[in-house]
């Protein structure tokens, strides 16, 4: 059986396909390697503010029937007993008891109001969310202290064709995009704890696909 030969034209076009796949490649390596290093203090108070889909509860002092549990609705609004919808999203739970506190005024004399988060979503404009090749692509509510290798255990780690130290960090600075440089093949594949780097809240971590 005589063996098919390429025609050369396309094996020219095959070889031109290749050596672009391969110039892109460097290209974008090089523009990752030219990133800064994020820096290494949180820029950003980590005041925790109320988020849609938070679990509150709200704790009247001596009056039961108005302490209660509640879901913050996806509209940022919560609804209590005696007093009308209250936006609660974006609150402080200090602010949102005050509030409360406030409103209840025309029914209980001298109230006294606590709130507490049971579990919470955070504010949207405050969650990491760690987008491309992880294994569980995802918004994670921000914590005070988290850091990258936090949210890439929450988002289950690299695939297999993650360009780890590809990855890129995107954070507003004085309300202006910046992009700084992730070495998480580093950090998660060989253990160097030393590229590891604080998350601010809001921040967004993109991880590229691998060329090879």
């Amino acid at each position: 059986m005589s063996q098919v030969k390429i025609p050369s034209a396309t094996l020219f076009v095959r070889l031109v396909t290749w050596l672009l796949v391969i110039a892109g490649a460097l290209i974008v390596t090089a523009c990752t390697t030219d990133l800064p290093a994020p820096p290494t203090t949180v820029t950003k108070t980590a005041t925790y503010h109320i988020g849609p889909g938070d679990a509150l509860n709200v704790f009247v002092w001596q009056n039961t029937d108005l302490t209660t549990a509640v879901t913050v609705r996806p509209d940022g609004r919560i609804s209590l007993p005696l007093v009308n919808d209250i936006v609660a999203a974006g609150k402080t739970p200090t602010q949102l008891a005050n509030i409360i506190q406030s409103r209840l005024k025309k029914y209980v004399e001298a109230p006294i109001v606590t709130v507490m988060v049971n579990s919470f979503v955070g504010q949207y404009s405050e969650q990491i969310r760690v987008v491309g090749e992880a294994v569980k692509p995802q918004a994670i509510p921000y914590r005070k202290g988290m850091t990258a290798l936090d949210a890439m255990i929450s988002a289950g780690g690299l695939t297999q064709y993650a360009a780890g130290d590809r990855a890129k960090l995107i954070r507003k600075v004085d309300g202006e995009e910046m992009s700084y440089r992730l070495q998480l093949g580093k950090l998660l594949k060989d253990g160097d704890i030393s590229a590891n780097v604080s998350l601010d809240p809001g921040d967004v971590i993109i991880i590229p696909q691998t060329y090879f």
